[in-house]
């Protein structure tokens, strides 16, 4: 699966896929460091998008649609913070809620070590463009 350009500036990379949607890592490095030994929120929050952009991408791959021409374009996102991304990797997997033929919502949750004891989640709606 190839992830957005964002993605790469924050150093994502997908550490799982097959079946379920994919689960994104992203490093503990400088460029996503907010105040001292904690990810910045910004980058927690892209990371939550990326992730449920890939899931998204994941779901209209299952339903065979065919993802060369079709774009993806954000509506809106909520992010809720439930506590600090200390210095260790941080995953993300994102889940499809309703996929309809124009609009998706989609809602991604991060962790750190445990999945179940997530650090940030997010709901987003996109606007499903298929060219």
């Amino acid at each position: 699966m190839k992830l957005p350009p964002y993605a790469e500036l924050l150093g994502l990379s997908i550490e799982a896929c097959g079946d379920s949607p994919p689960v994104l890592v992203m490093p503990f490095v400088a460029d996503v460091v907010g105040r001292p030994g904690f990810v910045h929120g910004g980058a927690i929050g892209g990371l939550l998008e990326m992730a449920a952009i890939a899931a998204l991408y994941h779901a209209l791959g299952d339903d065979g649609g065919d993802r060369d021409g079709v774009r993806v374009k954000p509506v809106n996102i909520t992010v809720d913070y439930m506590r600090g991304g200390r210095e260790k990797p941080t995953r993300a997997r994102g889940s499809v809620i309703r996929l309809g033929t124009r609009i998706a919502n989609v809602e991604a949750r991060a962790w750190q070590e445990e999945a179940d004891r997530p650090i940030a989640g997010a709901r987003m709606n996109l606007l499903i463009d298929r060219g």
